[in-house]
């Protein structure tokens, strides 16, 4: 893997302000200013190479850029990117990380085809014992509410997670952090077996002891996003030495190293001409200067030498990667797999007791309430019509709000496996989609076995099952809804106000509490689904030929002259039905292209 003067800006934020007012004048302002003002450059112009059996550690204080050379090198950023990165010779892009065991950017879905059942056994048992991860092997993993292993069994499962498909490139972000010295020690010495075995290692380190700082092959120090050294790790000491930059007393390497990326030069010794200056800040800044100028013409030109001579190998490793760009399995085979992993995990949140106990209670007291309704009187009518819009309240909110929290709480894992191409997100939308649907078919059954025999609606099989199917309609929709605003804002704060004020709306326009809607707010109720599915249940229940009041004065009268249909046909067919089935399906498709437009353009 080689880099070559890679450089990464960000767009300057300084002229952003809350004040509209502000916000127009800096804005005026800083077109007034050149390009290159209104950016920060992260990166300036970083190079190296690693090769199989090598690990390289990205080191520098905080800030100074290496969690972001790390995900430029993972291609995980890509905008605003200058320079040149390659993989065998071969610049990045979707085929580089979808060419199966040479590429370390695939997963565990694309390993599933090619290895036999027994053979993925064995490579699993060998990578619990390779990583000493025995003794937990039955141990949930757990989380931040959820008690688990420990965080070093923790970060060697990650590993194991990567390396499961044998990937020739590993990137590993700050590895050790939050673990004693013990722990990130055997870590460290468990990477380098890793490397040890043909795989190229590139970790992220901020402050190793000096026992970790010896496994490393090849360090890249960085400050404020320059290179001021590149090389083999046991030639670090020496390189400095040589610029007369030495410690005078007994100093962990990496620790030495660090200071002078901060320009820190307690303790050590400088060359001459930096013990004239006249302060501090200014000496830090001397040294930083000097040390990039020294990289510059030092070492920056041997290594892109290097990198230069391997390009008759890297020709043919480029034939041979590209005639592999597409995925390694189908879109069935990675449905298959990745549905039953999502069914999984979400199965104790669907066979959840609290849910069930919700569902036969609030259908049991709904039957209290109105047990053995009927629609003899307007009264009763009233009443029986009022429970049904209930019914349509109760699942429309249940459903769009279970829906709507979703992706907001799947999205980090979610951004960080769809950056590694571990699967197509259109297979994991319509994994989570039909997951979730089960749970939104299965509760709202039970709760209309119950409810429809208590509250003594219309004894017809038919019947029954068509108003189960109404209400089915309504909470499905209700669930690609809920899934809409949930994949447009990907905040578990905004989604739920957002599903909160147009649950409201949609109570509003249902029909019930409003029927004659003023024209110019006459709109709203077409793009309420609670408005046609609550039309659908009375055109299921009640027929406009149908008879009430028969012992008023004024004798019988048809249920279509009850003031309660004034707006609804109770003989006017079903076409809310398909109505319905649009919405759900459109939902669903804004929803997919929504999560995938927030998806690609999310960071971690």
């Amino acid at each position: 893997m080689e880099f070559e003067d890679v450089q990464y800006k960000v767009r300057n934020s300084r002229y952003a302000h809350s004040n509209p007012v502000k916000a127009v004048v800096s804005k005026v302002a800083s077109q007034l200013n050149t390009e290159q003002d209104n950016y920060k450059h992260i990166l300036n112009g970083l190079t190296g190479s690693i090769g199989p059996g090598e690990v390289l550690a990205l080191m520098g204080p905080s800030g100074s850029g290496k969690t972001t050379l790390l995900n430029i090198i993972g291609g995980r950023l890509q905008e605003n990117v200058n320079g040149n990165i390659t993989y065998n010779g071969v610049p990045y892009n979707p085929g580089v990380k979808r060419s199966g065991r040479n590429f370390g950017f695939c997963c565990i879905f694309e390993a599933a085809k090619e290895h036999e059942q027994k053979h993925k056994y064995d490579r699993v048992e060998m990578i619990i014992k390779e990583l000493g991860l025995e003794r937990c092997r039955h141990t949930r993993i757990g989380g931040g509410l959820v008690k688990g292993i420990s965080g070093g069994e923790r970060k060697r499962t990650s590993i194991g997670y990567e390396i499961l498909v044998d990937p020739s490139l590993l990137l590993l972000d700050e590895p050790t952090s939050g673990l004693d010295s013990t722990s990130a020690n055997r870590l460290l010495q468990i990477l380098q077996g890793v490397a040890e075995g043909g795989r190229t290692i590139i970790t992220t380190i901020h402050q190793p002891s000096s026992r970790m700082f010896h496994t490393f092959n090849k360090i890249l120090l960085i400050a404020e996003g320059y290179p001021v050294y590149y090389g083999k790790a046991r030639e670090a000491m020496d390189y400095f030495s040589s610029l007369s930059f030495k410690p005078e007393i007994p100093m962990n390497p990496a620790e030495f190293l660090l200071d002078l990326a901060t320009g820190h030069v307690n303790d050590i010794s400088v060359p001459e001409d930096f013990k004239k200056t006249s302060s501090r800040l200014d000496s830090e800044k001397a040294v930083l200067k000097y040390l990039q100028t020294k990289y510059k013409t030092e070492l920056e030109p041997k290594e892109k030498e290097d990198n230069h001579q391997s390009t008759e190998m890297q020709e043919h490793l480029q034939l041979a990667i590209q005639v592999k760009k597409d995925w390694t399995m189908t879109w069935w085979e990675q449905f298959l797999i990745l549905f039953k992993r999502t069914f999984r995990e979400r199965l104790r949140d669907y066979l959840d007791k609290l849910r069930l106990v919700q569902s036969i209670g609030v259908a049991v007291l709904l039957g209290l309430l109105w047990w053995k309704s009927n629609n003899a009187t307007e009264a009763q009518l009233r009443d029986q019509i009022g429970l049904m819009f209930y019914i349509c309240i109760f699942w429309t909110s249940s459903s769009l709000i279970g829906a709507v929290y979703v992706f907001p709480f799947e999205k980090i894992y979610l951004v960080k496996e769809r950056k590694a191409d571990m699967y197509r997100l259109s297979v994991y939308y319509v994994c989570s989609t039909l997951s979730d649907m089960m749970a939104h078919v299965l509760y709202p059954t039970i709760f209309m076995a119950i409810l429809y025999f208590m509250a003594d609606f219309k004894r017809s099989v038919t019947c029954f099952f068509l108003t189960l199917f109404a209400i089915l309609l309504v909470a499905i929709t209700s669930q690609g809804a809920g899934e809409l605003f949930g994949a447009a804002v990907l905040s578990i704060k905004r989604a739920g106000m957002i599903a909160s004020l147009v649950l409201m709306l949609f109570l509003l326009t249902g029909g019930y509490y409003v029927q004659h809607i003023p024209k110019f707010m006459r709109w709203l109720k077409y793009v309420s689904f609670m408005y046609y599915g609550f039309r659908l249940l009375l055109k299921v229940q009640y027929s406009g030929g149908e008879l009430y009041e028969c012992e008023s004065k004024g004798g019988c009268r048809t249920l279509q002259s009850s003031p309660s249909f004034d707006t609804v046909n109770l003989n006017g067919g079903f076409k809310e039905v398909w109505v319905l089935l649009a919405m759900a399906l459109a939902y669903r498709i804004c929803a997919y292209i929504c999560l995938r437009k927030r998806i690609s353009s999310y960071q971690l």
